[in-house]
């Protein structure tokens, strides 16, 4: 994997290495064209040589001999030049402004080396023309234009570029597989370590590292944020797992008990000289075990339910008022609370919402005979309804912080209940019931103060 990386990140450089040198080839080949087209010694060049092609024009033949006009000789005084008329043998027969070292008798040879090199001296420039049977020699000093005779190979010379293409082009595919090396190093390392933490990650090895700087720095730190929530939820995970352990231990042990009772008295009632009262006694311990039973069931059938969210409601509209107060008289009326010092108050007469009447009478008398089960004989519980919100609040001995930390967790039974009987799974439950509705619960607690559940109902807008 490490190679790979590098191998594409070399690739890309070389590739773009390639392109600039057939890029920066085309642009210098561009330019020396336009500079050999534009170049002004060129113009100059050209200028001289319309000049002397043109100087014919002031040369006059009369009588079969040439001279020079006064406007020409104007001209090679402007130009700073000289001229030398020469007939058919190559003698001259007339000259001006000539330098010392002018010939006198002109052989091909002779004229062909003068207007090759520079043999008058190396600021003169020789030109040659000529009109009808004469020529003429100008010769033009200080013009700044320089003739180069060079003796070249075609062959040669494309065997010199080629070699010399191919040096540079390996020199620089050198230099770019060293410095590619050199920034590849730099920039995969950190893709190295990124792919290392990732192996940790799918392996549930969590941990935080410094993050790098440069353009990684994001990347590490994201992971080391995802390293940390992966590591709380492996430990949430765990410790949910060790509940779930012992609350299925519990249900066990729960049902284990009411089985035993069941199975005990069903013996005893095989004895034919049993009393009819204990027979009686007898069925009705049996009934009443085999109700706990069921009600151990129904919960486990419940929870699993609304924990893959397929509570099948029946949402009809009612007014919470009356639906409560009703719930608080039939506590009151069961024999088991008689007694208890339960109260109602409502700040309102309407107070619509849409529920499912069974399962929002299932969470509110959960929640309220938690206040009476788990508190003093002597405690004093108040439910009140608000247009939006019903509140259960107790003056009772109230929940440990430990506890209401997990206070809506899945078997998860608190540490005041040891006394009562139980699934462990009701507060999570009664919770659910209240958000399938699309509510909201809290609860809030102070040890010796008393508890409050506050349940908050979507309003019936219809």
């Amino acid at each position: 994997m490490k190679w790979k990386l590098t191998a594409r990140f070399l690739l890309s450089v070389l590739s773009i290495v390639i392109i600039v040198i057939f890029v920066n080839t085309a642009i210098l080949v561009g330019l020396l064209t336009y500079r050999l087209a534009t170049d002004s010694d060129g113009a100059s060049a050209t200028k001289e040589e319309n000049f002397v092609r043109e100087f014919q024009k002031y040369i006059e033949i009369k009588n079969g001999v040439p001279s020079i006009s006064a406007d020409g000789l104007e001209h090679l005084h402007l130009r700073n030049a000289w001229i030398q008329l020469l007939d058919v043998n190559g003698q001259v027969i007339d000259a001006h402004f000539v330098p010392e070292k002018a010939l006198s008798h002109y052989t091909p040879i002779d004229l062909i080396q003068v207007y090759k090199y520079k043999e008058f001296d190396s600021n003169t420039t020789v030109y040659i023309g000529n009109k009808d049977d004469f020529s003429y020699l100008i010769g033009i000093q200080g013009s700044g234009v320089t003739r180069y005779v060079m003796h070249f190979s075609g062959t040669s010379i494309l065997q010199f570029i080629g070699k010399f293409g191919l040096f540079i082009v390996i020199a620089d595919l050198l230099v770019a597989t060293l410095v590619g090396w050199l920034f590849g190093r730099t920039l995969t390392k950190p893709l190295y370590a990124m792919i290392e933490r990732i192996h940790h990650l799918k392996d549930h090895k969590h941990s935080s590292d410094k993050a790098p700087g440069g353009v990684y720095k994001p990347v590490f730190e994201n992971l080391n944020e995802v390293s940390l929530e992966l590591a709380a939820h492996e430990q949430e995970r765990k410790r949910l797992e060790v509940m779930r352990e012992e609350w299925i231990s519990n249900v066990s042990h729960d049902m284990k008990t009411p089985l035993a009772s069941i199975r005990g008295y069903a013996e005893l009632l095989n004895d034919e000289k049993l009393p009819l009262s204990e027979q009686t006694e007898y069925a009705k311990i049996i009934e009443k075990q085999s109700l706990h039973m069921q009600d151990l069931l129904d919960d486990l059938n419940l929870t699993m339910r609304l924990r893959h969210q397929r509570l099948p409601l029946t949402l009809k509209k009612v007014n919470m008022v009356p639906f409560i107060r009703e719930i608080v008289i039939d506590t009151l009326n069961t024999p088991q609370y008689e007694l208890a010092n339960l109260e109602f108050e409502t700040a309102t007469e309407d107070s619509l919402h849409q529920i499912d009447e069974h399962f929002m009478r299932r969470a509110i008398m959960n929640f309220l005979h938690n206040a009476i089960l788990h508190n003093t004989p002597d405690v004093s519980v108040l439910v009140s309804v608000d247009e939006d919100s019903i509140t259960i609040s107790d003056n009772g001995r109230g929940i440990a912080a430990e506890d209401l930390e997990h206070i809506f967790e899945r078997y998860y039974r608190g540490t005041n209940t040891e006394k009562t009987t139980g699934t462990g799974l009701g507060t999570a439950i009664a919770r659910d019931i209240i958000e399938a509705h699309g509510g909201t619960v809290s609860i809030s607690s102070e040890e010796g103060k008393g508890t409050s559940v506050n349940i908050y109902l979507k309003r019936n807008t219809q």
